[in-house]
Parts: C-alpha cells; sequence; structure tokens
C-alpha cells in the first residue's frame, strides 16, 4: 500500500506536481451551499497547461489544470478538496468552465470541465 502524501500547499504546487497524474481520476468533495452536505464527484486530469514564464523570483510558472467530470450534476465554482492516492490532498478554487468537447463533432458531449488556475 501507498502512503498518501501529507496534504500539499497551494504555495509550492507546480505544473509538474499535477502532470505526473495526468489521466488519473480524482475526488472532488465541498463547494456545496452552508448547511447542506458536500457535493463531490469524481473527474479525471486532463490537461495540464502553462501560461509562461512566472515573474522573476517566482517560486514557479503561472499554469491551469483541466478536470473531466460528468455532465450531471455540475459543479458550482468554489473551493473543493481534491484528493488522490497517490497525489494527495489540497483545497483548490474550481470553476466549471462548459462541456467539453466531444472526440466526434457533432456528437454529444460527454464531460464537464472543471478548471483551477495558478499564479
Amino acid at each position: 500500500m501507498t502512503a498518501v502524501p501529507e496534504d500539499r500547499s497551494l504555495q509550492t504546487l507546480t505544473a509538474e506536481d499535477f502532470r505526473a497524474h495526468q489521466g488519473t481520476r480524482f475526488q472532488l468533495t465541498g463547494g456545496s451551499a452552508p448547511g447542506s452536505a458536500p457535493a463531490g464527484v469524481e473527474a479525471e486530469l486532463a490537461e495540464v497547461s502553462e501560461h509562461g514564464a512566472g515573474a522573476p523570483g517566482a517560486v514557479r510558472a503561472p499554469f491551469s489544470v483541466l478536470f473531466h467530470g460528468p455532465l450531471e450534476p455540475v459543479m458550482p465554482q468554489g473551493i473543493y478538496r481534491l484528493e488522490h492516492e497517490q497525489f494527495g490532498t489540497v483545497e483548490l478554487f474550481i470553476v466549471p468552465v462548459g462541456p467539453g468537447e466531444p472526440r466526434v463533432p457533432g456528437q454529444v458531449p460527454t464531460a464537464m470541465c472543471y478548471q483551477a488556475v495558478f499564479g
């Protein structure tokens, strides 16, 4: 059994931390209204994109991660607990960015896309 790493720090996460887990599934929980049960979905880390060089002295270059989850229910934007057996746990502000492009033009989308951006 693999030990789960300590909770991750948002300040030190890099694109490479996520890239190592691209194509694997994460559990997203939270983002629910106060007083209601936490909502959750399982989502696949579909894409890791770097956005140019970081500012001088920056710990990392800006990047974003894109997850593909089920079309329903659509999770509202908010802070979610992201859990993965090897990656560990981190809380991220995640935004739904719409259904993913279908693999074949004319087909119905099969996934809702969620994005987190790191500056």
